[in-house]
């Protein structure tokens, strides 16, 4: 073993020292008008294989430079510029190894060549107007490595351990499979997890846009990005997938598969799994992604798990969770698409929960301890269709719809007790509750967009949903309260729910062009209703009959509410090369109403307000970008905030809206910076952000001498918050094999928010800086390091001195290693520190997490075996410190603790050549 590690060391090392750094530099030129061409791709292989040694992008001045390292004599370097014939010549680094090119005349390409075959090698990155391109045979992964891996070594695109990915600081919120939602696209990881790069040809990454902003021709706000991952023409017929299970201590387990079927445009897969871990079924406890959602570093996952609103496990504690589903997808002729997608989820969950709570009052101060224990069984099916239509080229229409069904049921048991400040007891309580609950959803979204040869454009957009849920609940409280009036309930009762919520919305949109492609005016109106239905009929159990036949009429409730606006709007926008103007002005009229039905009492309110967007993009050059917004948003209070009706469900905390309300009005001024540089493989992303809002609705509460609480709404003024984030990242290339990946970032906050301390108005002021820092050091396929290190310095101060002002700092310190070696085995770590000072003294303050992981490949690579261990130091707790305005609790809670899991998984491919099928061609 000693004689491999040193042999394999000196390897390393000569191969290091041979590596030499050289510098290409010159510019790019039109060859008719001389003029410099801005963000061609200018990049350099060596002479023998083709591999990629470097690239970079011209500047505005057509400018480039090749920087790179290698032990190579002579390189081939070739220019490629969409529209432009390709160039390719032949550069010696021997001797000085500072060149400089005579300037490069690209021609014109013209479109028809008749017979005439131009070859050319493909760039690693093209830039095609607002679209991003990579050649994925460019970047060099280890072998059998997915999207995934791929997406890690693309310059500006980073992945997180969860999977989420960024663009050059901005999300991406949409992953495309040629062009097409995989497994309606809301997921990433299914994809990029499960398609490996052998089957790839390119990645294409692009600002966000809906499909009928895409044909209309409307501008993105560019906060988040879609990535399209385009499979090789010649790979894709056939069957991928894979399977995986595991079993462990402490009765631990977990089992997934995914099954794809590739037919050109057809897309069929199926996906199924479970685990008891707080996982998704779907994970298949990839290496770093095997702890994905089981449990977080410093407190437990809630073990639920939401991906664009479709929900998979329920609850939080122990989750025993569990998945299935079916993708289709097809182009039907050259006009239409089809997709549809059904998913199965369903969890039982457990949870134990004590607090301890310092309640704050302006005069004095009280104490409440509680223990809660949650029992849940979910069971929820939804199903997708999605069919879009281009009739002619004037024409795009597309409909969305959704259903879903849910059955639900929960257990809840609960006692609480409170003491003022002399130890003596208050109030004390206890619950227990039972609930039944089947929801139905019918709902979708309607589009119809037509457009005419000047740029104009006609648009209907209708979405809206149909929801139905009944509930049953029995409930059995006691409460007591040992003040000069104190007094003593118990209710045994059964409720009988019903709530039916009807909304749709809907808006009409007309796009003029004045200056073709550079100057329009629009104009919109909408229209929105929603409309909500809620019965809860409350019956007292009839101690001589032993039925709940008793209706109790304070407690009951059968409100209709309706939430009614009218938003006409008009805007312009105006487009250069550089920059994007947009402005849009509305004006909301708005309707509230409610009625009691049982109780004969009704109210109506109406609001109106202006609302306003003014947004500027400037483009300062390919690598460059800014973007700047201020806007204003009205938003109403919720019908139960403004209704009179006395809520006293909870005998301690009674609830009563507030009729005399008034909408909040929030002013928001955004700004964002955004510069990669290709050749530096460096980029920097910086944000800032400020917003006030007036009117802004709280809650105002009043306690008595017995600690029961009493709660109405007001409107508050002088509420704010200012944040801002920036990041910067960069490659070192150290030499062939070795490369550092350098990242800084920091996070700032300050905020003003205004609130009621038992009917005393205060302000609480605080603020928070955060900067992190990371570095990941690769060597070749061998070694990885990734060490980061995160401080967080928090202070909040009040201007009343019944509360305490506070600062405390938190450290966060992680070092994450993977290693292959020998070929078929990996071994990864995840070691963590934490440090929170700011929990009580009778809790931990600090935690070391350890994670690991052994993945050993047979089945010449096809079939993994690994072994697992979660927190291997048994230190994982739930504890945490929470504060708000007027209380301080800490929080102990049910916590997935230790467990070691063998498992094994098994990937298979026929992936063929123009829908011929590989036989037996299996891949890991």
């Amino acid at each position: 073993m000693f004689k491999k590690l040193l042999v394999l060391a000196i390897g390393l090392f000569s191969i290091s020292l041979s590596a030499q750094k050289f510098e290409i530099s010159g510019k790019l030129i039109d060859k008719e008008n001389k003029a410099p061409l801005e963000a061609a791709t200018v990049f350099a292989e060596s002479v023998t294989d083709s591999t990629l040694v470097t690239y970079t992008i011209t500047d505005k001045d057509g400018e480039y430079k090749l920087i790179g390292r290698t032990g190579l004599k002579e390189v081939n370097v070739y220019v490629s510029f969409v529209g432009y014939v390709p160039h390719e010549q032949r550069v010696k680094l021997a001797g000085d190894r500072m060149i400089t090119l005579d300037p490069i005349a690209l021609e014109f390409q013209v479109e028809s060549l008749g017979d005439v075959l131009v070859k050319a090698r493909r760039a690693p990155v093209t830039i095609k107007k607002d679209t991003l391109e990579f050649n994925a045979e460019s970047f060099k992964t280890q072998k059998d490595a997915t999207v995934e891996d791929l997406l890690k070594e693309l310059p500006g695109v980073e992945v997180d351990a969860e999977g989420n990915i960024t663009v050059n600081g901005k999300p991406v919120n949409k992953i495309l499979v040629n062009g097409k939602s995989f497994f309606g696209g809301d997921d990433p990881t299914i994809a990029t997890r499960n398609l490996t790069k052998e089957m790839i040809s390119k990645i294409q990454v692009s600002d966000t846009k809906s499909d009928s902003d895409a044909f209309t021709g409307e501008n993105s706000d560019g906060e988040n990005k879609t990535i399209n991952i385009t499979i090789d023409e010649d790979k894709n017929k056939g069957v991928f997938g894979r399977v995986s299970g595991g079993g462990g201590t402490d009765d631990r387990f977990e089992y997934a598969g995914l099954v794809n079927y590739f037919d050109n445009d057809l897309q069929l897969s199926a996906l199924g799994g479970g685990n008891n871990i707080n996982s998704p079924g779907f994970s298949f406890g990839e290496i770093e992604k095997m702890f994905g959602g089981g449990g977080s570093m410093m407190v437990s996952s809630t073990g639920a798990f939401s991906i664009n609103g479709r929900s998979f496990g329920f609850g939080s504690g122990i989750i025993n969770s569990r998945t299935g589903g079916l993708n289709f997808a097809d182009s039907w002729g050259e006009t239409s698409e089809i997709s549809a997608d059904y998913f199965y989820s369903g969890s039982n969950s457990y949870e134990e929960t004590q607090r301890e709570r310092e309640n704050i009052l302006p005069d004095n101060r009280y104490f409440t301890e509680s223990y809660s224990r949650t029992e849940g069984n979910t069971d929820r099916h939804q199903a997708n269709l999605k069919f879009t239509t281009k009739p002619d080229t004037t024409w795009f229409i597309d409909a969305m719809p959704s259903f879903s069904y849910t059955k639900a049921e929960n257990s809840y048991e609960s006692n609480s007790r409170s003491f003022n400040e002399n130890g003596d007891l208050i109030n004390e309580s206890e619950s227990d509750n039972q609930t039944f609950r089947d929801g139905k959803t019918f709902g979708g979204n309607f589009n119809v967009n037509k457009r005419w040869a000047n740029g104009a454009s006609l648009s209907l957009r209708v979405n809206g949903d149909l929801e139905n849920n009944d509930s049953e609940s029995y409930i059995l409280t006691s409460a007591e309260t040992f003040g000069n009036d104190g007094q003593s309930i118990d209710r045994n009762q059964f409720t009988d729910g019903e709530q039916e919520n009807n909304n749709i919305n809907s808006t009409l949109r007309y796009r003029l062009p004045i200056v073709k492609d550079k100057f329009y005016l629009n104009s919109e109106i909408g229209y929105g209703n929603d409309s909500r239905d809620d019965r809860q009929y409350v019956y007292d159990l009839n101690d001589a009959s032993g039925t709940f036949d008793n209706f109790n009429i304070e407690q009951s409730t059968d409100f209709e509410n309706i939430n009614e606006f009218y938003r006409p709007e008009f805007g312009l926008d105006w487009n250069t090369k550089k920059a994007n103007f947009g402005l849009d002005v509305a004006y909301v009229y708005r309707e509230m109403a409610s009625s009691d039905n049982l109780r004969d009492f009704n109210f109506s309110q109406d609001f109106n307000a202006l609302e306003y967007n003014l947004n500027v993009r400037y483009t300062i050059s390919q690598k460059m970008r800014i973007y700047s917004s201020i806007s204003r948003n009205n938003e109403a209070p919720q019908v139960r905030q403004l209704s009179p009706y006395v809520d006293v469900s909870d005998p301690l905390n009674i609830i009563q809206g507030n009729p005399d309300l008034k909408p909040s009005n929030s002013t928001r001024f955004y700004v964002n910076f955004n510069n990669y540089d290709f050749q530096t493989r460096s980029g920097l992303y910086a944000y800032l952000s400020y917003s006030e809002t007036d009117d802004q609705v709280v809650s105002r509460s009043q306690v008595d001498e017995n600690f029961v609480r009493s709660t109405t709404y007001d409107n508050v003024d002088g509420a704010y918050r200012f944040y801002g984030s920036m990041s910067y990242s960069k490659d070192i290339e150290l030499d062939t094999l070795s490369t550092i990946k350098v990242g800084v970032s920091a996070y700032g906050n300050v905020e003003r928010t205004v609130n009621y301390n038992n009917d005393q108005i205060y302000d609480r002021d605080s603020k928070m800086v955060g900067p992190t820092l990371n570095f990941t050091y690769e060597l070749g396929d061998f070694l990885e390091l990734r060490p980061s290190y995160g401080i967080r310095f928090n202070t909040v101060e009040f201007d009343i001195n019944a509360l305490e002002d506070y600062e405390f700092t938190r450290h966060e310190l992680r070092l994450r290693t993977k290693t292959n070696w020998p070929e078929n085995l990996e071994w990864s770590n995840d070691l963590s520190y934490f440090n929170n000072p700011n929990v009580g003294a009778a809790f931990q303050q600090s935690t070391v997490l350890w994670n690991s992981t052994l993945t050993y490949s047979i089945l010449d690579n096809k079939g993994n075996i690994s072994l697992k261990a979660f927190d291997i130091l048994d230190q994982n707790t739930n504890t945490q410190r929470q504060t708000s305005e007027n209380y301080v609790q800490d929080v102990q809670s049910t916590v997935l603790q230790q467990y070691f899991m063998l498992g094994f998984s098994y990937k298979f491919n026929t992936l063929g050549k123009k829908g011929e099928v590989r036989e037996s061609n299996f891949f890991f």
